[in-house]
């Protein structure tokens, strides 16, 4: 389990994460979503004592990071997955990590033939490509057999099979009773992948929820509806509180109300219907409209926002606290 209370980080007067608060439980898969810069690797950073909170804490399983007795035992972590020694072989890479962690070498060749490198176990990870760098970094989260583990873009640079496994590969951890938190732009995937999301902006907690309720509050209702008399039965949908956008099938997409009001109205007015069919919420739209009012840095030449304002402030600073996983 992670525990936020009251966490916050500042680098200067910029606020990149603000006053969060949240329980990550285990058993299911928690998505850690928002726009670039919201603050979202500054809260795992600080989770993994990467960083230290300018106010409240975060712990893991009731302690702090640095106060964890044995912490490749306990948390597992894939932050960049290119932050790797070029020169060293993929099991060179996971033998010292083994080493500082005290585990067993054995254990190496188990998380390689997990993760699919296997093969190319010998090779040097400087010539390893994106996806097999997720591969391998998800192998070295995995290496201390950890109960709570955090991902951050694990699926960037996979192909649609490595993305589909690794879907699965966060389910089958989350059904073995860890606590899985993975960080994605990619909301299709996770609509499919998580259970539970987490959304912050500007460093602020905007969503604490299920999917569902997530792309219920934000999305609305959308209903597929095909007729012959659509032309007929539009103003009275529209009288209903219904918004209609036509489809290039000659369907509707109706939002605003439901399929059920849908089918009343089509029987008071003796409406035939073809097709009545509610259409899946997106998360992806619903995150859109969660998050419209955190998004700083956009096309038409905005500023930068307080997560990149962050960034530049600690390099700048060389406020880089502690690198050691």
């Amino acid at each position: 389990m992670i525990e936020a209370r009251g966490l916050t980080k500042r680098y200067g007067e910029t606020t990149a994460v603000d006053n969060l608060s949240f329980t990550i439980t285990p058993g299911i898969v928690t998505g850690f979503l928002g726009p670039n810069g919201a603050g979202k690797s500054t809260t795992m950073r600080m989770i993994l004592g990467l960083d230290n909170p300018t106010s409240g804490s975060v712990t893991v399983n009731g302690k702090t990071y640095r106060d964890l007795p044995a912490p490749m035992r306990e948390v597992g972590a894939l932050l960049d997955a290119k932050a790797v020694h070029g020169g060293r072989t993929a099991w060179q890479h996971l033998r010292w990590l083994a080493q500082a962690g005290g585990i067993h070498r054995r254990r190496i060749d188990e998380v390689l033939d997990t993760v699919g490198l296997t093969g190319v176990a010998g090779k040097k990870v400087g010539g390893f490509s994106l996806g097999m760098s997720q591969r391998l970094g998800i192998a070295a989260a995995l290496l201390g057999d950890p109960p709570v583990l955090l991902f951050d873009e694990p699926v960037n640079g996979l192909d649609p099979e490595g993305i589909l496994w690794v879907r699965n590969l966060m389910k089958r951890l989350a059904a073995e009773g860890r606590t899985i938190f993975v960080s994605s732009h990619l909301m299709s995937e996770m609509q499919e992948t998580a259970d539970h999301v987490l959304v912050i902006g500007k460093g602020s907690l905007i969503a604490d929820a299920t999917i569902a309720d997530v792309t219920r509050q934000g999305s609305g209702a959308t209903v597929k509806v095909a007729s012959p008399a659509l032309a007929e039965f539009t103003p009275f949908l529209e009288s209903a509180g219904a918004t209609i956008a036509p489809e290039a099938d000659g369907g509707v997409l109706v939002t605003g109300i439901d399929a059920a009001r849908i089918g009343e109205l089509a029987a008071m007015h003796r409406i035939p219907l073809h097709e009545l069919s509610p259409r899946r919420a997106s998360l992806e739209s619903a995150f859109m409209e969660l998050t419209r009012n955190s998004v700083e840095y956009q096309a038409n030449g905005s500023r930068p926002d307080a997560g990149d304002l962050a960034e530049t402030a600690r390099a700048l600073a060389g406020q880089e606290e502690n690198t050691n996983v």
